[in-house]
């Protein structure tokens, strides 16, 4: 079967985005050895120009359209990340851009998006209520529509993070990818697999909305109910259906997270390793604590840590808890 994404696509896209995006560093982070049990590696993507990897997808996105579609000008539905890399990108590139935000986006991710220039609506409190608000304004505007995890182009480029990741530690054992709407998961899971199949590939959602759990147990992609979750930045109900058939061809495991180990991992992670991050960057890590993916002492262990973009109030309850 044809797949929406091969390693080609990613290779364009890294070259593609080298004058926007950092190639972030490659951290071996000591301190967490012990606590997780294996050699941990760090992909903090939370260093990224936007303070997190969505800048890549979307990017490429929008480097993909027409003259025609960029003069409409762009939009796109965020839980905020996303929000953010859209905003940048059509700055860096002269194009307006209005983003769709939930109600109770954190405060930081909207300040951020509207101080890029961009037009934020906030509305409703999960992915379907936003995107329809957004078709909405797509019908009265005719804005160009730049989806935040589906969009094949936007799956290259959430997989340079992949790439980089092969570059620069050639013989890692297993990468632990957050899974929300699945874009980074399936475009991180093309790039590792096409270049060492032999690589462990692990995604980790919230319990309470395991959609891609829950598609991969039925053999179809589904919609779950929104459930509570502290990761903000991965409360999407839908299953992708350009993601699905990735994720579903080359990640091993799907590990659905409680937020009590999600809390714990992000305080390892920022008294630890030195890095701050938001919940949903902790959540592979939490992956780990709890006990449900199995590692070894000598095991090269790299997590994607992507983005940092939270509310310092509630990084001092995560730390202080």
């Amino acid at each position: 079967m044809s797949l929406p994404v091969c390693l080609q696509d990613i290779k364009d896209a890294a070259r593609n985005l080298s004058p926007y995006v950092k190639h972030t560093p490659l951290l071996r982070a000591e301190k967490l050895d012990d606590p997780l049990g294996c050699q941990v590696y760090l992909k903090p993507e939370c260093l990224q120009i936007t303070g997190s990897f969505k800048l890549r997808g979307a990017t490429n996105k929008i480097l993909s359209l027409t003259d025609e579609e960029k003069a409409k000008g762009i939009i796109a539905s965020s839980s905020g990340n996303h929000a953010q890399g859209v905003a940048y990108a059509a700055r860096a590139l002269g194009l307006k851009a209005t983003l769709v935000l939930p109600e109770n986006a954190p405060q930081v991710k909207i300040d951020n998006t509207r101080a890029l220039g961009a037009e934020v609506v906030l509305y409703g409190f999960d992915s379907i209520q936003r995107y329809k608000k957004l078709y909405e304004i797509v019908d009265e505007k005719g804005y160009s529509v730049v989806h935040s995890y589906n969009d094949p182009k936007l799956i290259a480029g959430q997989g340079t993070v992949g790439y980089e990741i092969m570059e620069d530690l050639k013989d890692v054992d297993t990468v632990i990818v957050p899974l929300g709407g699945g874009g980074l998961m399936a475009g991180v899971a093309v790039a590792v697999k096409e270049m060492n199949p032999k690589v462990r590939v692990i995604g980790a959602e919230p319990a309470h909305i395991a959609r891609y759990t829950e598609s991969r147990r039925k053999g179809e992609p589904v919609t779950v109910p929104m459930g509570p979750t502290i990761a903000d930045g991965l409360m999407i109900t839908t299953t992708g259906s350009n993601t699905y058939p990735i994720i579903e061809a080359y990640v091993d495991e799907t590990i659905p997270v409680e937020d009590e180990f999600i809390a714990r991992a992000l305080k390892e992670i920022v008294l630890k390793a030195k890095v701050v991050v938001e919940p949903s960057a902790a959540i592979g890590v939490a992956a780990v604590l709890s006990g449900q993916v199995k590692v070894r002492p000598d095991e090269k262990v790299c997590f994607v840590l992507t983005g940092g973009n939270i509310d310092a109030e509630k990084l001092a309850q995560f730390i202080t808890a």
